[in-house]
């Protein structure tokens, strides 16, 4: 008789399913926090270093700006000499260096088990320092997203956690990173929920937002405190919330004129009768020659971010900037160089609001916010992330109605015709697709006794195997049925299996009962409040197509759960959300 197995492994019934390793990882947390933090302590050191020896001729950490620099026609050279050191560190170390961080760590997240090896973790620091030093018009938030994860990522691998575990320790880092950089702890676990977790779950949100918190406290130490670029503005009035919006649909079309660009580009440089090494060099001439024509496109940039906010630039320098910066950061981002996305993007989007907000109220500054805020939404798809990290780099929170409006336009324009993000694109040119919906799971929102056929067909222990097999061949609707005793309990499954392999072993089918033949393996059950999918979860486990549900205390079968029972609720599910009708509930 089968040996039938209760559901232990089906966890309670809960709104939420943390459980003490939430605590554990939280504890991690602490470490990979101040691990991040001082991952970008040490990447901005390695920036400044490189650019006062590339272009001072010092060897120093003290803060410049290449803008400051006389080196005449050598403003060329420097950016092709970094990217041919960077284009041998990605040959001959790791080509994973290559890009902007971002789209690898959601890469290694989806599809690599979370497992970032400790090459990545070296190299691409490195090669972004030497990158954004020698002039690539990048800003260091994408590479210390993808450091910050990296040291998560080995921090993890260090211990028995599942992937999901690492998952979490490697967005925690990178939200340590980003909130050590720009002092926006609420951005940055934003931004690992809209763009990285993948999740909304305790035990990833409580780990990344410790993380991020500790990072903050580190900052004043390591990087600085305050707002990184704050500025004088006045919030206009409440009225002008629809121009807000309209600077984030047209900001939108931007971000989506970008993303298009940057991907025929790239197609460009996979057409060259050259080696991918080469083509960070070949792309800083461009940037050579950009800074020829205006050097506040070489670097990060962040002095170009606060003359936008404080409103100093005339419109033709805003124009030359939103062109040239354009020109430079798409063809070096399309070689596959190493760099970050945001800061220039935040450059090329605060440039059309500044652009516009000479001719509305509040002053051109504070709609280059808007825009800063509009082009994250709309090129990232992280709509909150985008309102919020404005406000919060520049210490106008009382902006937030108007960011949040211009992330709103962004956003709308951006997927309602661009099918994925800057972001996305790079992944699903290797094969990956990736959905950025978030919805909640049909079969967990369902137990057992909604989804059960009830009442179900069983057959009595008391009968032979000959009635049985004649029960089979002569129109039996299902390939097996639980068997009972007298009081309805149950004592195992039969299958048209079992039939056959009886006839073949030519067993006694006359004198022997089902209860005397069934076989020993344990019988996996539900109860009627059993989630469908812990059901689910058992069928794959035990290869079983139809499992019994039981009565938890009386041992009776009450229903039968099958895979046809569970498809259907999916199919359900999405006729509910796509159908249209028009219905008046009753008074």
């Amino acid at each position: 008789m089968n040996a039938v197995r209760s559901p232990i492994d089906t966890p309670r019934l809960a709104d939420h399913s943390a459980d003490a390793r939430m605590l554990l990882l939280a504890a991690m947390a602490l470490v990979v926090g101040s691990a991040g933090a001082f991952g970008a302590w040490l990447l901005l050191a390695m920036i400044r270093v490189v650019t006062n020896l590339l272009w001072f001729g010092r060897l120093s950490a003290q803060p410049v700006q290449i803008t400051d620099a006389t080196v005449g026609i050598l403003v060329v050279a420097i950016p092709v000499a970094g990217s041919l050191v960077i284009g041998v560190m990605a040959r001959f170390g790791s080509d994973k260096i290559r890009g902007h961080g971002i789209p690898e760590a959601i890469e290694a997240i989806l599809f690599g088990q979370s497992r970032v090896s400790a090459r990545v973790a070296v190299l691409k620091p490195i090669s972004s320092a030497i990158s954004i030093g020698s002039g690539g018009p990048f800003g260091a938030e994408g590479p210390i997203i993808m450091t910050g994860g990296a040291f998560g990522s080995l921090f993890a691998q260090c211990f028995h956690l599942s992937a999901a575990e690492r998952k979490t320790l490697l967005v925690a880092g990178a939200a340590a990173g980003m909130t050590a950089i720009f002092g926006t702890p609420l951005a940055a676990i934003l931004l690992a929920v809209e763009v990285l977790l993948f999740e909304w779950k305790p035990r990833s949100f409580v780990p990344v937002a410790i993380a991020a918190l500790v990072a903050l406290a580190w900052r004043p130490t390591l990087v600085g405190s305050g707002p990184m670029f704050p500025f004088a503005d006045a919030v206009p009035s409440i009225g002008t919330l629809p121009e807000a919006l309209a600077v984030g649909v047209v900001v939108g079309f931007e971000a989506i004129a970008l993303s298009w660009l940057l991907y025929r580009i790239e197609d460009g440089f996979h057409r060259l009768p050259v080696h991918w090494m080469w083509w960070p060099a070949l792309a800083a001439v461009v940037v050579g020659i950009g800074g020829l024509i205006d050097s506040r496109v070489l670097g990060a940039g962040y002095a170009s971010i606060q003359a936008l906010l404080d409103g100093d630039m005339v419109m033709s320098l805003v124009i030359s900037l939103l062109v040239v910066k354009a020109v430079v950061w798409l063809t070096a981002l399309g070689s596959g160089t190493s760099g970050g996305v945001l800061a220039p993007i935040l450059i090329l989007g605060g440039s059309v609001g500044c652009m516009i907000g000479h001719v509305l109220p509040g002053g051109p500054g504070f709609w280059a916010m808007i825009g800063m805020a509009a082009i994250m939404s709309g090129a990232m798809r992280a709509p909150l992330t985008g309102a919020l990290f404005a406000a919060e780099l520049t210490g106008h929170l009382d902006a937030l109605p108007w960011t949040l409006a211009g992330s709103v336009g962004a956003y709308a324009v951006s997927v309602l015709l661009m099918r994925r993000s800057i972001l996305t694109e790079r992944l699903a040119r290797r094969g990956r697709h990736v959905l950025q919906e978030y919805t909640i799971d049909a079969l967990e929102a369902m137990q057992a006794a909604q989804l059960m056929t009830p009442a179900p067909e069983t057959l009595p222990g008391t009968m032979s195997l000959q009635a049985a097999s004649d029960f089979f061949h002569n129109g039996a609707r299902h390939r097996s049925y639980p068997v009972v005793d007298e009081e309805g309990r149950l004592l195992g499954l039969v299958s048209r299996d079992d039939v056959l392999r009886w006839e073949v072993d030519g067993q006694d089918v006359d004198a022997t009962r089902l209860a005397e033949a069934i076989s020993d393996a344990s019988l996996p059950v539900a109860h009627p409040d059993t989630a469908g999918g812990a059901v689910a979860d058992l069928i794959v486990e035990s290869g079983i197509g139809r499992i019994p549900i039981i009565d938890p205390e009386t041992r009776r079968v009450v229903g039968m759960l099958s895979r046809h029972d569970l498809l259907k609720v999916r199919s359900e599910r999405q006729r509910e959300e796509s159908g249209r009708t028009r219905f008046r509930a009753a008074p």
